[in-house]
């Protein structure tokens, strides 16, 4: 990942006021491996790019943690609600939890697409549909950002959406042709 891309990325992040609230309080949490990925992180960078506000198209904050040792639903429903408990609205309503330790469970179910069990929160990373989403932020206790990105964030940072090269999925021009209605600006690259 280059060290410019990672700076730009921090400094974006740091500028967005309701994304660092929500990692504030899910520092607080301290649920085991968490991050905050997908449309809560690489949103804010698509808006500052293109001249939007910070919070433009942001419906929501994926929180991801990891817990192999209760995969049970129940088990992540009282996290779930845990959750919902520390934050006012509306971040109460936009913050979404799940334990990535059970997405296999019900993942196949719900998108009829294979998935096998992942090991991290960060190896989830490795699982979107497209390599500009495939990017994580968390909020160290020292205030430092840890900053995921497993296929980096050339294609984010260059406005292009390109299918995730390790994994074939069903989900990508969906995804892509949504999120290039909001930002006209992006480049869909298809895959073939």
């Amino acid at each position: 990942m280059s060290k410019d891309l990672k700076l730009r990325l921090e400094d974006i992040v740091r500028a967005t006021p309701s994304l660092m609230h929500v990692m504030a309080v899910a520092r607080e949490l301290d649920l085991p491996d968490w991050l905050i990925f997908s449309g809560a992180v690489y949103q804010p960078v698509l808006n500052h790019l293109t001249g939007r506000p910070a919070d433009y198209g942001i419906r929501d904050y994926d929180l991801g943690y990891f817990d192999p040792a209760d995969t049970s639903y129940e088990a992540e429903d009282v996290v779930i609600r845990r959750v919902a408990a520390a934050f006012a609205a509306p971040f109460k309503e936009m913050v979404e939890v799940r334990n990535q330790a059970r997405v296999h469970l019900w993942f196949e179910d719900k998108f009829a697409e294979p998935y096998a069990p992942l090991t991290s929160s960060g190896e989830a990373l490795t699982r979107f549909t497209s390599t500009a989403f495939s990017v994580g932020v968390r909020l160290e206790p020292n205030d430092a950002l840890t900053i995921l990105a497993p296929f980096g964030l050339e294609d984010l940072f260059s406005l292009h959406l390109r299918a995730n090269p390790t994994r074939q999925t069903n989900g990508f021009l969906r995804t892509a042709q949504s999120a290039a209605r909001r930002w006209p600006e992006l480049t869909v690259v298809t895959p073939g």
